[in-house]
């Protein structure tokens, strides 16, 4: 008795073994090509190979999808080699970035960092005395003064343009998108001259704050607008045909339909403004005591206590302070993206 096979059916698009086999061989080919080609030739060093590996590759199996296939397989294998080198280009800086700031700021990490501050300690003291207890919380004090100022804002600022849109929708869409390529130091010169000098004359930690929301509201506004626009008018409608006022439907319908996209938005704009430096250096005094009141006095943060640490000190234990610091301000910052990606990725509707 014999058994028949029902062939399964193919798909296509998919590379086969025989295929991957073939690039890879390639692929081995362009690397010895571009080794002899280096030796050989005027161009030296880790980016003359570089460039030489990929123009050869390229060409490669340009040729090859040529010859296997036609020429529009060929010139979407050219440009899918295009766009594997801006992904890796893209991902060289990123990657520098971080290793470089892991590798360095693990030194300055210490069990006493997180509950002491620099009151009684300078910079250039050993690394386990003192800490950046001040700097967190006044980085959190002032992002949170930030953000109850910003949220609302920019929330509304969000719903005129997307449920509203009257006559002014066009030139306040207009400002917010010029508010998002506002200079940070703008922004801290602004409240330095019109808030610190005329009228408080002291720097403190509402100053930052205010400081700090000029650089957010633009964030939180038009991620808040692209989220509600996410919606589907049929819940809109709904809320009409069922005899509700705009205002009803909007507060009771869209808003909470859209819930996890407007707390995509505040985290956004937290990690927009949490390592900002120079409006802070301006207008927050930048102490080095711990000082829960954000109305009075000089409050230190995160940046501040790097930009401190690298312009003051000078030895290895001032170095590693400013590294660690910025370790603990990179955490912060994947922290809050990832919170953003994924909420981000959820439905709204």
């Amino acid at each position: 008795m014999t058994v028949q096979t029902i062939p399964q059916p193919g798909k296509p698009w998919e590379v086969t073994v025989k295929q991957r086999t073939a690039t890879g061989s390639l692929i081995a080919l362009a690397f010895i090509l571009a080794a002899a080609t280096v030796k050989f030739s005027g161009l030296s060093g880790k980016l003359g190979f570089a460039v030489s590996f990929f123009f050869l590759a390229t060409f490669l199996i340009f040729v090859q999808q040529l010859k296997l296939r036609d020429s529009q397989a060929a010139k979407d294998a050219v440009l899918g080699s295009f766009a594997m080198l801006g992904i890796v280009l893209t991902l060289i800086p990123i990657v520098s970035i971080v290793s470089t700031v892991v590798i360095k700021g693990y030194k300055g990490i210490h069990p006493n960092l997180l509950f002491k501050d620099m009151a009684l300690n300078s910079v250039n003291d050993p690394i386990e005395q003192g800490g950046l207890l001040h700097a967190l919380v006044g980085t959190s004090l002032m992002v949170a003064g930030a953000l109850v100022i910003s949220f609302p804002i920019g929330v509304l600022t969000a719903l005129y343009l997307t449920e509203i849109r009257g006559k002014f929708a066009r030139p306040i869409k207009f400002l917010v998108q010029a508010m998002s390529g506002v200079p940070s130091i703008v922004a801290g010169l602004f409240i330095l001259s019109s808030l610190v000098y005329p009228v408080t004359k002291e720097l403190s930690g509402i100053m930052g704050s205010l400081a700090l929301t000029i650089l957010m509201i633009p964030t939180i506004a038009r991620t808040a607008e692209e989220m509600l626009l996410l919606i589907p008018n049929d819940l809109r409608e709904a809320g009409v045909a069922l005899g509700a006022t705009q205002w009803r439907t909007v507060s009771g319908v869209v808003v909470p339909a859209a819930k996890s996209g407007l707390v995509t938005a505040i985290i956004l704009g937290i990690a927009r403004i949490i390592g900002e430096t120079a409006p802070l250096l301006l207008v927050s005094g930048g102490g080095d005591a711990l000082n829960l009141n954000p109305t009075s006095g000089a409050m230190g943060s995160l940046p501040y206590y790097i930009w401190k640490a690298f312009l003051t000190g000078g030895t290895e234990e001032a170095l590693a302070r400013a590294w660690g610091g910025m370790l603990i301000l990179l955490a912060f910052i994947f922290i809050l993206f990832g919170l953003a990606r994924y909420l981000g990725g959820r439905k709204v509707a």
